[in-house]
């Protein structure tokens, strides 16, 4: 993958457009194999992340290409053959545990290589499989493979082990053309299974509560195929934008927030005396979600006493949490950032002591950011991690001096044309060997 130089601690200036999430296209995506017939899919990023998805998808039988710009079409005859799926791309991300949910009640047995994806500690699978087992569905996993036996699938009445956000939405794609009904009580209601569910109701699916504590799924025969989709724009890449004017006090515009996603974050900003502005507040193309654009200008912050933590939706969400790292390098004082969720993804945040950020591990869960702290210039690898990576290059830009970061995959997984982007507003990035 590309390395790049940059030459950082200068403001940027202008308006960047928020590109549509990752996690939902990803869903989304998996759910066409549900699906005979053409769908096309509008506002997909183009990203790594999905690019893997596609092949997975190519390697057991739709027939999935990009069709224009941001735009995929997915032509399904409803054969699967999963003994040729790509072993390498199932590997490296996640989300091809979704193809579990997809075609459960399709195949009824079959096995499939375990996921990949975000090195961050152990992984466990367990709101997914005992969710499952609610619906009859059974999970046995190996070292490297997992077993589905869907042959006694039945709706089912029951409460989520877990607000697993691909958790709940494996569940919901395994529940919806199961005979019955299917009653899922705390699920979570994030954006991804949010979008999902619209999707999936354009598709005829009966899902009723979506964005509530109870979702209810009637199970239908079959779905029809979509057509042109528009997948919701991204929040966490809002955020990293947010977290990118404020580390390099810039005054910027980000477009098309979704912001119902994002106002917990914003509060705690508000709190820390941060200055924001609602430009304009809009649909998104779905009419589904409430979208924003905002301006973010230079403001003295102060770090909270209290400890920023992650939380279900509509609590922080836990790829923004990282985010905060770089503001509170910004902010008076000293705050304690938790991440109880993943085992290891703290670790990552110390690489910023090599750009000079005052960061102290104190357990694999816990840091303290410290500032505010003038950031210099490093020459740092980017972590096997979507969101510490893109800590690392947003601290880059606020450094002064020269800064070079090798391997840029984890971020290219999530973040469309990124570099070209940030270019387009100021950023001084070449391209290296």
């Amino acid at each position: 993958m590309a390395n790049y130089i940059i030459n950082g601690g200068k403001p940027l200036t202008g308006s960047i457009k928020t590109k549509s999430a990752k996690n939902a296209a990803v869903s989304i995506l998996c759910a066409t194999a549900m699906i005979r017939g053409k769908t096309t899919l509008v506002d997909v990023p183009e990203i790594e992340e999905v690019k893997r998805i596609m092949e997975i998808l190519n390697s057991i039988g739709s027939k999935v290409f990009w069709s224009g710009k941001n735009k995929l079409t997915v032509e399904n005859q409803n054969h699967v053959n999963l003994k040729n799926i790509d072993r390498k791309a199932t590997k490296l991300t996640r989300s091809s545990f979704l193809i579990v949910g997809a075609l459960a009640n399709k195949l009824k047995k079959f096995t499939m290589y375990k996921p990949g994806g975000c090195e961050l500690g152990i992984r466990t699978l367990n709101p997914h499989i005992i969710a499952f087992a609610h619906l009859g569905i059974e999970i046995k996993e190996s070292k490297k493979e997992i077993t589905v036996d869907a042959t006694r699938a039945r709706a089912a009445d029951f409460t989520m082990y877990e607000m697993s956000d691909m958790g709940t939405e494996n569940t919901i794609l395994a529940a919806v053309l199961l005979p019955g009904k299917t009653i899922i009580r705390f699920p979570s209601s994030n954006y991804m299974t949010q979008d999902l569910c619209y999707f999936l109701n354009r598709a005829g699916a009966n899902i009723k509560g979506i964005g509530t504590q109870v979702l209810e799924i009637t199970g239908v025969a079959a779905l029809k195929p979509v057509t042109d989709y528009p997948i919701m724009p991204d929040p966490i890449e809002s955020m990293a934008f947010i977290a990118i004017a404020i580390a390099t006090s810039s005054k910027l515009t980000i477009q098309n927030c979704p912001i119902d996603f994002l106002r917990i974050e914003l509060e705690k900003l508000r709190v820390m005396g941060q200055k924001i502005q609602f430009v304009r507040e809009y649909q998104s193309k779905n009419k589904k979600f409430a979208l924003a654009d905002i301006f973010v200008q230079p403001s003295k912050l102060i770090a909270p006493p209290d400890k920023i933590h992650a939380q279900p939706y509509p609590g922080i969400n836990i790829d923004n949490l990282h985010f905060f790292v770089p503001i509170l390098n910004c902010a008076k004082g000293k705050t304690i950032i938790h991440d109880w969720v993943y085992e290891n993804r703290a670790i990552y945040a110390t690489e910023l002591s090599k750009l000079g950020a005052r960061v102290e591990l104190l357990d694999p869960h816990r840091l303290v950011v410290e500032g505010p702290t003038a950031l210099k210039g490093a020459e740092i690898i980017c972590p096997p991690a979507l969101r510490p990576a893109m800590n690392i290059l947003i601290c880059m830009l606020a450094a002064k001096g020269k800064s070079i970061l090798r391997n840029l995959y984890s971020i290219n997984r999530g973040y469309e044309s990124i570099i070209e982007r940030l270019k387009e507003l100021g950023a001084d990035i070449k391209e290296i060997d």
